[in-house]
């Protein structure tokens, strides 16, 4: 293998599944593996064991990037950088991802929240080429949200958490349950519009769902006031929707009907009226953005941006 192709192993851990990958580039991806997110020792080494297939097939690797669900300790100077903190998913709190995998393979380990890695995927390959500053939003099993400004990942007091966002609580409601159903807020986003949370509010998957359910309208309208005051505060020339709950052809629609219907004409600028399509979009990688932005962050501790 040549200097100019090192080998990298992309991690993207989410709430079910981990997605890995190895390759040198997002148009070299030489073999990929889905492993469900059970336990983090069992998860990690089912990761590990297959990494460890990859080398005997392919060769030496030379990094590793991983982007998961967090929230996930980003401070290289704290005593808890690599760390999985205060997660809702059960069992992985305060877990020590980046150590496991930098002690096991003896790489640099490039470091980031999943939605982080998609935005960064995005923004070099995909749909937010051109576009500084760069939403990216997965609405899955969790709600996140990856920034990017300037052509450098958001990072400050932790990462953006746009998932936990507090709006108002869906007007007539005909869920089940009408609070949301985050553990830390009654009334967040992910609370109300992910996929478990559409489950248990609703008493159905959300694929399930036909798209003339009530259930759509509500998630729309909370999506549109997630995505104003991001609008609003981050003032984004593009935001990119991603995530299973986002893969129902319909919803897109009515999400940006519902975002101008909430920014009520207020900003004078054609990608909140009649330009709206190309302001919100799907992902030019399609579910690949995660895995693509975690060898980006590998890339990214052997020469710098990828």
């Amino acid at each position: 293998m040549s200097a100019e192709s090192p080998l990298i192993v992309a991690i993207e851990g989410g709430g079910t599944k981990f997605v890995c990958g190895i390759g040198t580039g997002p148009h070299q991806i030489l073999d990929t593996v889905r492993i469900d997110t059970t336990t983090p020792n069992e998860t990690l080494e089912h990761v590990s064991h297959w990494i460890s297939k990859m080398k005997v097939t392919h060769g030496p690797i030379a990094a590793i990037g991983l982007g998961t669900f967090g929230p996930v300790d980003l401070n290289r100077e704290s005593e808890t950088y690599g760390f999985i903190t205060t997660t809702p998913k059960p069992h992985w709190q305060q877990t020590d991802v980046v150590k496991f995998f930098k002690h096991r393979f003896k790489v640099p380990v490039g470091f980031d929240t999943d939605v982080n890695a998609a935005v960064l995927a995005e923004y070099l390959w995909g749909a937010g080429q051109g576009m500084d500053p760069l939403i990216y939003i997965t609405v899955g099993t969790g709600v996140g949200g990856g920034v990017l400004v300037n052509g450098q990942l958001l990072h400050g007091l932790l990462h953006p958490e746009v998932g936990h966002l507090i709006v108002p609580p869906p007007h007539n409601s005909l869920a089940i349950q009408r609070e949301g159903q985050c553990p830390y807020h009654k009334s967040c986003v992910e609370g109300y519009v992910s996929g478990p949370s559409i489950a248990k509010r609703w008493g159905v998957k959300a694929d399930a769902l036909p798209p003339d359910h009530p259930a759509w309208e509500e998630v729309a309208d909370v999506m549109g006031y997630a995505l104003m005051n991001m609008t609003l505060t981050l003032s984004p020339k593009r935001i990119i929707l991603g995530g299973g709950v986002m893969q129902q052809p319909h919803l897109i629609p009515l999400i940006q009907g519902k975002l101008m219907q909430h920014m009520n004409g207020y900003l004078a600028v054609p990608q909140l009226s009649h330009d709206i399509e190309h302001f919100l979009v799907t992902p030019g990688l399609g579910t690949r953005s995660g895995l693509l932005g975690a060898l980006a962050l590998g890339r990214m501790t052997l020469d710098g941006p990828a």
